[in-house]
């Protein structure tokens, strides 16, 4: 059994590195079920960058040594990469990974930063995530009643399966935001790291 006092804690170094303020926030009980259930899919969909970099050495191989290409395998190497990129989003977001203007909110309060984020996310990203959610669903209802599939010959078949995951996407950016939005609002009412970790 390992030692936990000397287990690296990577969410705090990437905190630590990137001046973020995550690590400084508590967490509520549904904050800390909501990132836990997207840490968790997040480390099962990490799985796809190596069957996406197995395919595309594959690929490549078969071209270069047999001259030939599979039209389905070579899309779905794109469908690969927009699932492993669109399910990331919230995962990137729990982490505080996403970019940032850090120019000028370093030279800002914690609380300044705070209430900032939570303005944000309010009036910004949970807005847009409802917004694109809206726009998506009957693009994807479109595609699951048509039967959509690619337009090659030897294409893959049921696209909507791949449109299917911009609402899953968007479904755990507003997990992931809301949890964000839980935990500034617990910081703003003054519930200190230590409270939290306990009633959890």
């Amino acid at each position: 059994m390992s030692d936990p006092s000397t287990e690296l804690n990577l969410a705090e170094i990437e905190a630590k590195l990137s001046h973020s303020n995550i690590n400084q926030l508590p967490h509520t009980p549904v904050s800390q079920w909501l990132e836990n259930a997207i840490e968790k899919l997040g480390q099962y969909v990490s799985w796809i960058w190596l069957v996406l970099m197995l395919l595309i050495v594959s690929n490549a191989l078969m071209r270069y040594f047999f001259n030939t290409t599979f039209v389905a395998l070579e899309e779905l190497q794109w469908h690969l990469y927009a699932v492993g990129f669109m399910l990331g989003l919230s995962y990137c977001f729990i982490h505080d990974g996403h970019v940032r203007v850090d120019a000028l909110a370093e030279h800002w309060s914690m609380k300044k930063r705070i209430w900032i984020e939570t303005f944000g996310i309010s009036l910004l990203l949970l807005p847009f995530c409802f917004v694109m959610f809206n726009y998506a669903l009957p693009f994807v209802e479109r595609s699951y009643r048509m039967n959509e599939v690619s337009p090659s010959f030897d294409g893959l078949p049921f696209r909507w399966i791949l449109k299917s995951f911009i609402l899953i996407a968007l479904a755990l950016l507003v997990m992931a935001a809301s949890s964000r939005w839980l935990r500034c609002v617990a910081f703003l009412r003054g519930v200190s790291i230590h409270q939290s970790h306990t009633k959890s």
